[in-house]
């Protein structure tokens, strides 16, 4: 780990674009089933499988790997990982379903926060433990969600970056990731105002995604050997 993560060096030459065919094929005596759907991206798999690379001090693969090589079949077992099924997806589910910012009721006359929204969660919860470890140099996965949806199904429209820097201005912070959508490119970053929490905060970022982002979260990471 001589060298900080950096995009341009340590991030896969490929981007996060693969063809539709099924992510997982399970044998059964009924025959071979395809769990998943490589096409919508295997985001949380190449983030996993690049800070493993990084961490390892191996050179990211250059060449896209084609289903059934070991090197794809290690991207997806790290995508599978990255969801930490149940608690994982559970946290996900969690965070489309609350607002974005805090819900608020009087109470005997007085203004009581019922829930917490994304922006508090992102900004007062998360932030201080992603910064505590992007402080130490390590890089930090991300759970970044996109949907205000109560439907399980939405779920495949969330996201996941490598957090790898920060810089604050102010209230003005800015969280510098690798984002596989984008491939090697050292510019990609999420930027917030952090001065008020409890209302809604609008994130500006130039990921690869058609949506906004609502909030975003430390996701739990256990490295592999490549």
């Amino acid at each position: 780990m001589a060298d900080g993560f950096l995009p341009s060096k340590h991030g896969f030459a490929f981007t996060n674009a693969w063809p539709q065919q099924p992510a997982v094929v399970l044998p059964t005596p009924f025959g071979d089933i395809g769990i998943g759907n490589a096409g919508g991206g295997l985001c949380g798999g190449m983030v996993f499988a690049a800070l493993d690379y990084w961490l390892a001090e191996r050179e990211p693969a250059a060449d896209r790997p084609p289903a059934g090589d070991p090197f794809y079949k290690f991207i997806v077992c790290r995508l599978i990982e990255s969801w930490h099924v149940p608690a994982g997806v559970a946290q996900y589910y969690q965070w489309m379903s609350l607002p974005d910012g805090d819900h608020v009721i009087k109470l005997f006359g007085r203004q009581v926060v019922a829930e917490r929204g994304l922006g508090w969660r992102t900004v007062r919860v998360q932030w201080p433990q992603i910064k505590k470890d992007l402080d130490r140099g390590l890089p930090v996965p991300l759970g970044v969600v996109t949907v205000a949806s109560r439907n399980p199904k939405d779920l495949a429209f969330n996201h996941q970056v490598l957090a790898y820097g920060y810089r604050v201005d102010g209230s003005r912070l800015t969280v510098d990731v690798y984002d596989p959508n984008r491939g090697r490119r050292d510019d990609i970053a999420i930027r917030l105002d952090t001065n008020a929490p409890a209302k809604p905060v609008t994130f500006e970022h130039n990921l690869g995604l058609g949506r906004p982002i609502r909030g975003f979260f430390k996701v739990a990471y256990t490295p592999r050997k490549p």
